[in-house]
């Protein structure tokens, strides 16, 4: 929830204060210190020549704030946080006339962010933010523009190369190399990813980069693998062959299910067989991809899978789900489109089917109404490496390169520092105070502190699934609310200690308009258990405004490595909670989770296609009950104080596999109000192993035995 400030009787501006001073000062350090506000109670904004400030490094690992009024102060507090968490609110120590104060155990490249409140002739003001990185030797301005606690001043990003080595994991292909070599490179890779019982949970990583031209090789994609190409435009890499996904493994059964964590981008494929295959499950996202032919999302032996994620993609042919439970495409163009199981949805989708649903389960919009494609890695005509970055787009329908290039602009590989094996959270944090964006290629980076990103516009871009792993309990990732930040290709995968969230875009309380320039969090992934015990109470809390979420998968593991699964094992509330205005969703997989997995709070929300598997593991329904005594969490969440808000093709599942007895009372909870409309929502038991007994609130009827879907197609 959000935290507002607040101001005294008549407004806010400045208050006599009848107590003793030392008393006033505490009492607005409790207050500070129980709301956590930014500002403290009727206080009026500082004039700069009120005072001077500084900070000093008596040793590596501390920072000394001073603070110096022009005239004599009752008190002074320096509210302040270190890499954006955990505000604290202290009062300094006079010395003369000057106030000090000391943090402690800081490390080289954090960023510390502090103002202060102080008395003056009765009245009390408050100063704007100050960003000090910790071994920069810089000393703040004194007259900073007025600025919440989130942009350090831009610096420049040095010592990089627009050539750079990107290490072991990722390989870069061009047609020179020879066909067989390729392919007998993509097949070693290949066999050691393939294993869904061995390559699942391991920590290999890896991306196939090829360069602009032609290839006849036939591309199987494992676990943790991406496959992308190297021009600016889809057709400048053409595949004669296939990129294939499949239930590869005879112990797999012909179920596609678990096919998850791999990714194809940005080329051309001419199908071997007339028809390419990618038959996923979650994380799997199929983007900027020119099909000439047909696109079978289904395994070659008709078994299940349980849903994915199209984006900016064209198929001359037929793209067929036929055993797909439920799929999104977003922006793109078919010849046409066969299937639907229980919940198929498209928006921007030249050739989708008209919506039907329930029968079949067809959801189509006309048109996105925002979306911004993704940043993507290219090489431009003198072998220099660039990263795109695509414009936003209104109203959008096909791919954004249908007529031409994707309109956009790009930066140099000389902005963006490369993190590769050996990095850290301190090396990480200290390319970002220099003002660099990141590229990160496949491994697994342990983090010591959070990862603060707090530059308008950074862009940090992943290939081959780079996973971020916080440890001792410290949140993963922190994103200033500023304009224009993009996120794509990230897995955060939660530590053994709790964290509170592993990504947070924008502090509480956020309030500026991003509608023009949005921060977009895209094939962004969030796992508690599975590979190791983690814990997290939140995967993702956005708190900035106009916020895109483009395709995530939050998911506290269902299975996994022994020992790593359990209901008090791997513990996780909520996968996602929305307190910005007018965040759009598109593509929102969130599943397991203990509590609500969706908690939207913001107004003007809007969600375009919802997946969900509620927790497979209550144990007993006394230990799953919601805080207003009924059975169950619900899976979607709309806050009781919105009013307006909206969401298109959505369903949750249960599976209650651990006591069968387990009921949810509802899938969805909204306000029952004009503002806040569903559109094509369905429950589903399956197996009939526990029940859900209405869709959304009271309406709809009890989940069926047989896995047949329960419908609602509109609400209210």
């Amino acid at each position: 929830m959000r935290s507002t400030p607040f101001s005294g009787p008549g407004g806010p501006g400045p208050r006599s204060h009848r107590r003793a001073p030392a008393l006033v000062a505490a009492l607005l350090l409790a207050v500070a210190g129980l709301l956590g506000l930014t500002r403290v109670a009727g206080s009026a904004s500082a004039d700069t020549t009120d005072y001077t400030q500084s900070v000093s490094q008596p040793t590596a690992s501390q920072a000394k704030i001073t603070f110096t009024p022009t005239s004599p102060a009752a008190y002074v507090i320096t509210h302040y946080t270190v890499n954006g968490a955990n505000q604290q609110n202290v009062q300094m120590a006079n010395s003369g006339g000057t106030w000090t104060y000391t943090v402690s155990s800081l490390t080289n490249g954090a960023v510390l962010s502090y103002s202060f409140t102080y008395e003056k002739n009765g009245p009390q003001y408050d100063t704007p933010w100050f960003t000090y990185t910790v071994g920069s030797g810089t000393t703040p301005p004194t007259s900073p523009p007025t600025s919440p606690p989130t942009s350090p001043p831009a610096a420049n990003c040095t010592n990089q190369s627009d050539t750079p080595d990107f290490g072991p994991n990722v390989h870069v292909f061009d047609p020179s190399m020879g066909n067989a070599a390729i392919q007998s490179q993509l097949d070693a890779q290949f066999n050691q990813m393939k294993d869904t019982q061995t390559a699942q949970f391991s920590e290999n990583r890896v991306a196939d980069l090829f360069k602009p031209g032609t290839y006849n090789v036939e591309d199987n994609v494992g676990f943790y693998t991406s496959v992308a190409g190297l021009g600016q435009n889809p057709d400048d890499v053409t595949i004669n062959g296939d990129v294939t996904v499949d239930a590869f493994n005879a112990s797999d059964a012909g179920n596609a299910t678990q096919n998850f964590w791999r990714s194809a981008e940005n080329l051309a494929i001419n199908p071997s067989s007339g028809t390419d295959r990618w038959a996923v499950a979650q994380a799997a996202p199929f983007r900027r991809i020119d099909v000439h032919g047909g696109l079978a999302l289904y395994p070659a032996s008709y078994g299940w899978a349980s849903g994915g994620y199209v984006a900016d993609t064209k198929v001359s042919g037929q793209a067929a789900s036929v055993s797909q439970q439920q799929w999104y495409t977003r922006d793109s163009t078919y010849g046409s489109w066969a299937g639907g199981v229980w919940n198929m949805v498209f928006s921007g989708v030249n050739g989708a089917p008209a919506t039907t649903f329930p029968n079949p389960p067809e959801t189509t919009l006309a048109t996105t109404p925002v979306s911004r494609d993704v940043p993507y890695l290219y090489i431009d005509g003198s072998g220099k490496y660039r990263v795109f970055l695509p414009s936003l787009r209104t109203n959008a329908s096909g791919p954004s390169w249908a007529s031409g290039s994707t309109p956009g602009s790009s930066l140099p590989m000389s902005q963006f520092y490369v993190v590769k094996a050996g990095d850290t959270a301190a090396t990480i944090n200290n390319a970002l105070a220099q003002g660099c964006n990141l590229f990160v290629t496949p491994g697994v980076y342990h983090l010591s502190q959070t990862l603060n990103v707090t530059r308008a516009d950074t862009v940090v871009l992943g290939i081959g699934y780079p996973t971020f792993v916080p440890d001792n309990g410290v949140n993963a990732m922190q994103v200033a609310d500023v304009d224009g930040v993009r996120l794509k290709g990230l897995l955060f995968d939660a530590g053994t200690t709790n964290s509170q969230a592993l990504l947070t875009v924008g502090p509480s309380g956020s309030s500026a308009s991003h509608a023009s320039d949005p921060t977009t969090i895209q094939d962004v992934f969030f796992r508690i258990g599975g590979e190791k015990a983690g814990k997290a109470t939140n995967s993702l809390i956005v708190n900035s405004n106009n916020a895109i979420i483009d395709h995530i998968w939050a998911w506290r593991a269902d299975h996994g490595n022994s020992g790593t699964v359990g209901w008090t094992t791997n513990t996780a509330d909520n996968g996602l909670t929305v307190n910005g205005n007018n965040v759009l969703a598109t593509g929102l997989f969130v599943e397991h989770y203990q509590k609500y997995e969706v908690v939207w709070n913001g107004q003007g929300g809007k969600t375009i296609f919802f997946q969900n598997e509620m927790p497979y593991d209550p144990p007993n329904q006394a230990a799953w009950v919601n805080p207003s005594g009924q059975n169950g969490y619900a899976a979607y969440k709309v806050g009781s104080n919105v009013t307006t808000h909206e969401a298109w093709g959505l369903g949750s599942y249960c599976y209650f596999n651990v006591n069968s007895s387990v009921n949810s009372y509802h899938a969805f909870e909204a306000p029952t109000t004009s503002g806040v409309k569903f559109h094509d929502l369905l429950t589903v038991s399956l197996g009939g192993v526990g029940t859900i007994t209405h869709v959304i609130n009271d309406t709809g009827a009890v989940t069926a035995s047989n896995t047949t879907p329960t419908n609602v197609v509109s609400y209210p």
